[in-house]
């Protein structure tokens, strides 16, 4: 059994979507995709994913506020955010991060919304969903200062082998998305090749970057069974032995109970 170990349910147009979210959720479970993480970006969400969760037993949530969210968005506090995370089957805080190539000009409130949430991360013990796009040596260096024992993940990964390197030294995962598909990926799939299986997640990033062969279009969590595919052939072994593994891997580090 497979898991998208980062989509975002509510985000998802179903208004052209043949039964709507219920036929998201089967189509996937129909594909062997036996858990979803639905993944907070704003105080909002941080909310109402909770109230989606409650109606499946498969589906976690987490809290947190997207670092691309700062136009829009007061600052996340500690308390507001370790307040979220009591709530039922919230089992990380984030996404979180710093993102240079979208809204370098906002690094001051990235940079204390990280912490934050970092700190966050460190009072629940919860793990932390890390976006981080050009802003490697400033990542490595909050995490560096202020990752909990809980650790994390960098999701989407985009960035090098250096990087993911040392961000497993300190314990995260490092999750792939139907990025690692694309023809220009190179790069990426040669990070995958390095990356340990005991610390490799898979994604969909849903409803964004839909994987060869759906690219263009809406992605949905059924699609991880593609990302899943390419990352398996990249490191040769069968689908089922990069499901399983990536599934316990899901387990142990959003400590879920199977």
């Amino acid at each position: 059994m497979l898991v998208d170990s980062h989509c975002h349910l509510d985000r998802l147009k179903l208004s052209d979507r043949e039964g709507g979210l219920e036929a998201v959720i089967a189509d996937a479970q129909a594909r062997g995709v036996s858990n979803l993480l639905t993944v907070a970006v704003d105080l909002e969400s941080s909310k109402s994913l909770t109230e989606l969760t409650a109606n499946y037993n498969h589906i976690y949530s987490s809290v947190g506020v997207h670092p691309l969210q700062d136009e829009q968005q007061p600052m996340p506090t500690v308390k507001q955010l370790v307040d979220l995370a009591q709530k039922p089957k919230v089992v990380a805080i984030g996404e979180t991060g710093l993102d240079n190539h979208y809204s370098a000009e906002s690094y001051d409130w990235q940079h204390e919304s990280f912490i934050n949430h970092l700190l966050a991360s460190k009072e629940t013990a919860k793990p932390v969903i890390v976006h981080t796009r050009e802003a490697r040596e400033e990542t490595t260096s909050l995490l560096n200062q202020y990752a909990s024992d809980s650790a994390g993940v960098l999701h989407c990964f985009t960035e090098t082998w250096e990087m993911a390197k040392a961000a497993m030294d300190l314990g995260f995962y490092i999750s792939f998305s139907g990025i690692v598909t694309f023809r220009n990926a190179g790069d990426l799939r040669e990070v995958v090749k390095k990356i340990p299986l005991d610390r490799l997640l898979v994604e969909t990033d849903s409803p964004w970057l839909a994987p060869i062969p759906y690219r263009g279009k809406q992605n949905e969590p059924q699609y991880v069974y593609e990302v899943a595919q390419c990352v398996a052939d990249i490191k040769n072994i069968s689908i089922e032995a990069l499901a399983e593994a990536t599934t316990n891997n899901f387990y142990k580090l959003f400590q879920i109970n199977n």
